[in-house]
């Protein structure tokens, strides 16, 4: 069974501790984006959005204190969509307020659909692991050589074959999957840093 990415609990440990700034900023790094397209979603404009990243981040920074991992309360990702959900429901609201109270509402038309917290769980979560991916691309990428990395990238991100890159850069294939495998285990251990995309499935 494919396990979906959380958030690695040693980095929401870390974020508890307001004074650990390289934490924030990882943290921010991955989840910002997402809560911005997410709201964006939703039919924010770009700026309105990017205040309402600000607001969700302000209250998990006061929120986040008492949040406690326990197997029966629902995992940070959901909690965290739930206060996404929240401020993009308060910002669609006072965006319209003379809006109709039928079932046209903001709050009526989320009535509705009594499952679409799991959904925006499920968002939140598909978004953050390519977030998640991307940031650790950059951190780990000054750790390779040019040729090391373009041969990566080349076959996994640009979906070129191991045959093309191999004649283009005068390498053997074995050498291109090599150079492909160290990459790619270096990613994983590096997005294990901060999210379980990768962790073992059981």
């Amino acid at each position: 069974m494919h396990h979906w990415p959380d958030t690695n609990e040693s980095l929401i440990l870390r974020v508890k501790d307001p004074a650990d700034a390289a934490s924030w900023s990882v943290f921010l790094e991955i989840y910002r984006p997402v809560v911005v397209r997410m709201a964006c979603g939703q039919g924010l404009q770009h700026a309105d959005a990017e205040d309402l990243a600000q607001q969700v981040f302000l209250s998990v920074a006061k929120a986040i204190a008492a949040w406690e991992p326990d197997a029966n309360q629902p995992p940070f990702r959901v909690w965290l969509s739930r206060i996404t959900r929240n401020a993009i429901i308060n910002a669609l609201t006072r965006r319209k307020p003379d809006a109709p109270g039928g079932s046209t509402s903001v709050h009526e038309m989320l009535r509705e659909q009594p499952d679409r917290s799991d959904k925006t769980a499920q968002l939140l979560m598909e978004e953050s692991r390519r977030e998640a991916i991307r940031w650790a691309t950059e951190e780990i990428q000054s750790e390779f050589t040019e040729v090391t990395w373009d041969m990566f990238w080349l076959t996994s991100i640009e979906g070129e074959t191991v045959a093309e890159v191999a004649r283009r850069q005068n390498k053997t294939p074995g050498a291109v999957y090599m150079a492909r495998f160290k990459v790619m285990q270096r990613l994983k251990e590096k997005v294990l840093e901060v999210s379980e995309v990768w962790s073992d499935e059981k």
